[in-house]
């Protein structure tokens, strides 16, 4: 499936009918999962529809047995050790910036500041 094609809201109904089906194979009930989270069944049903929270997708894997799929759907970053010793052991916490210029998506965005008339 090509996510970049899709709108938001069309990702986000995918998800919601991933969720479902998760759900559905685990042959468990929108109110059974509500009580397995000890969510509301309304919360339950904006998940499958698309529109949750974070708190309410966490639950819900919890419960489904499915918090391992989090390292498929966000791997963790992993640092060289070179570049690990170029920062001399510091967390990394603010993108750069490069050039005056940073991608979004795949479009350059110019974040140069312009001389102001004042």
């Amino acid at each position: 499936m090509d996510f970049y094609v899709m709108s938001d809201k069309a990702i986000e109904a995918e998800l919601g009918s991933r969720f479902k089906a998760l759900r559905l194979k685990k042959n468990i009930t929108q109110q059974g999962l509500a009580e397995l989270t000890m969510l509301s069944l309304n919360s339950i049903k904006a998940l499958e529809a698309g529109r949750a929270k974070l708190s309410t997708i966490i639950a819900v894997l919890r419960a489904l047995s499915s918090l391992d799929d989090l390292n498929s759907f966000i791997p963790e970053i992993s640092i060289s050790p070179i570049q690990l010793a170029k920062m001399q052991g510091k967390v990394r916490e603010r993108a750069s910036g490069y050039s005056g210029t940073s991608q979004v998506g795949t479009t350059k965005v110019d974040t140069t500041k312009k001389d102001s008339q004042w």
